[in-house]
């Protein structure tokens, strides 16, 4: 019996684009595993986790201890979808740099959604209250002015959804 080879799927899109929706049907689809940040900062640290910096700061120390599960994960077999955000550079190259150290093949999957389009599905969000973070418009914008859309030149295997 042959064993499939895993593959890394990772999200780039901006907030409420429908990343979380994706990465669920991605899964679904791959029979894989998926690995959400929002879900594991808000268990790990929800009283911590209040403004940007507290982001960065958390979001780092999570990837840190999150890379040696999901590159075991890969090594096994698994197939992964990365649920963290792909959506500068920075971020990319350590998604990137993930998959080459486990010779895993890998799969940008990009949500091309204007900000319009992401701001009224946030305000549904939020007023559902059916995500583990609120985040206001103020906020959308500021992390928004930070997406960079990923290029031909970053050597990705990537997918537009739009």
């Amino acid at each position: 019996m042959s064993k499939t080879q895993a593959e890394l799927h990772f999200l780039c899109g901006k907030i409420a684009a429908g990343k979380s929706t994706l990465s669920r049907s991605l899964a679904a689809r791959h029979r894989a595993v998926v690995l959400s940040e929002d879900d594991w900062l808000h268990v790990l640290y929800p009283e911590e986790l209040r403004t940007i910096p507290d982001y960065l700061r958390l979001s780092l120390r999570l990837k840190q201890a999150v890379a040696p599960h999901l590159l075991n994960l890969l090594a096994a077999g698994v197939t992964v979808i990365l649920d963290f955000p792909a959506n500068t550079v920075d971020q990319r190259r350590w998604m990137r740099a993930l998959a080459d150290t486990s010779a895993a093949p890998h799969m940008l999957h990009y949500l091309d959604a204007p900000d319009e389009v992401c701001k009224a599905r946030l305000h549904r969000r939020n007023a559902d209250e059916d995500h583990n973070f609120n985040v206001t418009e103020a906020q959308f914008e500021q992390i928004t002015r930070h997406f960079v859309a990923p290029t031909a030149a970053e050597g990705l295997t990537t997918v537009v959804h739009s």
